[in-house]
């Protein structure tokens, strides 16, 4: 059981920077980016040519991938779904184009980088032990450099004047306005840094479990997942939503096939949603 908690922690965190990128995007912006497993796997794709392939220093991978995922998010936000908020009159039409964003990219990674699945050799090397767990090297870099990434944001969203200006606009978009805030360079930089955390998960996981270019789907529904769990666009729901699947997912793998274990997590999370729409800290809706 002690490695099943070692494995659940290791995934709780690592699903949180994918939980923290969509619920900032959904938060700013009201969308939710259907694309946000997409760019979780071109993450994982960018630190395999790099790290795996032309042997660059990881770190500089993950950096790499912050300025790559940063400008897809920048442009996705700049070029659609600014232009769409401008000139749609229904929530209808963003969600659309939210589904035609992750379309467009899942099919272009289909074309250039093929079916295949992808690996990338260990960043270092060595296991701990923990009690009756074991916990590879690998596998505590991830843990740390997953921790200091959420405890940054979190940081950064508290005490920066920019973070500010992306909480008044989550809370209220004109009064921001008024206000004398940015709100185009804002959503801008709130689009790029959500996909810029989809993409550092990624960059982090292919260590872990390699990357190929349908994964992107599976870890979408696993963002909506946790969001629903723990109540859209709330930066503590989508920790604790993180928690909660990254625990619930280690325990299932460990006692039961893996197809049982996604299906009871459905039928579970169907059945809390019956009770809790709005989700564990989520303010009731109307």
């Amino acid at each position: 059981m002690e490695q099943v908690l070692v494995n659940a922690v290791v995934l709780a965190v690592n699903y949180a920077l994918i939980a923290l990128g969509i619920t900032l995007i959904f938060g700013i912006m009201n969308i939710l980016n259907f694309a946000h497993g997409q760019m979780f796997m071109i993450g994982g794709f960018v630190v395999y040519y790099l790290y795996g392939l032309f042997k660059i220093n990881y770190f500089a991978s993950l950096i790499a991938v912050v300025i790559v995922l940063g400008a897809i998010g920048w442009c996705f936000e700049t070029f659609f779904f600014r232009r769409m908020r401008k000139i749609a009159t229904r929530e209808e039409n963003s969600m659309l184009l939210a589904v035609g964003t992750a379309l467009l990219l899942e099919n272009l990674a289909l074309s250039v980088f093929g079916e295949k699945q992808r690996g990338v050799p260990p960043v270092v090397s060595g296991v701990y032990r923990i009690g009756d767990a074991f916990l590879p090297a690998g596998r505590l870099l991830v843990l740390l450099l997953g921790l200091v990434l959420i405890i940054s944001l979190l940081l950064f969203v508290q005490y920066t004047k920019l973070g500010r200006a992306m909480r008044a606009l989550a809370q209220d978009r004109e009064v921001s306005y008024l206000m004398g805030v940015n709100v185009d360079r804002v959503a801008a930089l709130g689009f790029a840094i959500g996909a810029a955390l989809a993409g550092l998960a990624g960059a982090l996981l292919v260590t872990i479990f390699g990357v190929n270019s349908g994964v992107g789907n599976v870890y979408s529904i696993k963002a909506f997942i946790m969001i629903m769990i723990g109540g859209a666009g709330i930066v503590r729901g989508a920790i604790l939503g993180a928690v909660v699947l990254g625990f619930a997912e280690a325990i299932g793998y460990a006692l039961l096939p893996g197809s049982i274990t996604y299906l009871l997590i459905f039928t579970g999370l169907i059945v809390f949603l019956l009770f809790r729409p709005q989700g564990l800290i989520g303010k009731p809706w109307g």
